[in-house]
């Protein structure tokens, strides 16, 4: 068993008792709630919420893992989960890390590259919270107008800039991507319920299968 081998392994064994801890600290509050001090809604209210919430963010459960391991491997996945802010925060920082090292991604070495990148996002993400805390709303509230509505652009300028990071890598795949994503939330607004998790699972999985096919060319070609 070699190095990278035997990282993976203590990875997965203190990563799986993090999950746990993980999950006895985001239960434990309304436990406490519940059984402690009373206040308790409802199993039909606890259940309609269960399905609200799946509805929801349920597709991430599948495409969040697939997606997110080619680029911070198995140590990354577990830190990304377990520190929340995957998309907005923790794969940015990977993706950037990643590039400036110039290691490729899918390769051992970038994605220690970048689960060093998202642990210093988990730093430094904890530092700003810190100050947002503490006068964050004071500054915000103080802020010209103009400004206070660029900050709502940061998270769409994220998302974009990823995007353009791996458009460039394979076009194609990046054109589908949008157009499937575009077509599946016109498609979802005329299905009963809320299956807004279906534009997530259609658009990763069928991207994923339109690069796997351009790279099957890459290679026939090669």
């Amino acid at each position: 068993m070699d190095a990278f081998a035997k990282y993976n392994r203590s990875i997965v064994r203190v990563g799986r008792s993090t999950m746990v801890l993980g999950a006895v600290a985001c239960l434990l509050p309304p436990l406490l709630m519940a059984v402690y001090f009373g206040f308790f809604p409802g199993w039909a209210a606890v259940i309609a919420g269960a399905i609200s919430q799946i509805s929801v963010s349920g597709a991430f459960y599948f495409s969040e893992p697939i997606s997110y391991y080619p680029i911070v491997g198995t140590s990354g996945l577990y830190l990304s989960i377990l520190s929340g802010n995957s998309v907005n925060m923790r794969i940015p920082a990977a993706a950037t890390s990643i590039e400036a090292s110039s290691f490729k991604t899918g390769t051992r070495e970038g994605a220690i590259m970048g689960t060093i990148g998202m642990a210093i996002s988990v730093y430094v993400g904890i530092l700003f919270v810190f100050l947002a805390t503490i006068m964050g709303q004071t500054i915000i509230s103080n802020l010209p107008g103009n400004v206070q509505r660029i900050l709502g652009l940061i998270i769409p300028a994220l998302y974009g800039g990823i995007f353009g990071q791996f458009a460039m890598k394979s076009w194609k795949t990046a054109v589908w991507a949008l157009g499937i994503s575009l077509v599946m939330t016109k498609v979802v607004q005329f299905l009963p319920g809320n299956l807004s998790f279906v534009v997530t699972l259609t658009a990763v999985f069928s991207s994923i299968m339109i690069a796997k096919t351009q790279i099957a060319e890459i290679e026939k070609h090669s």
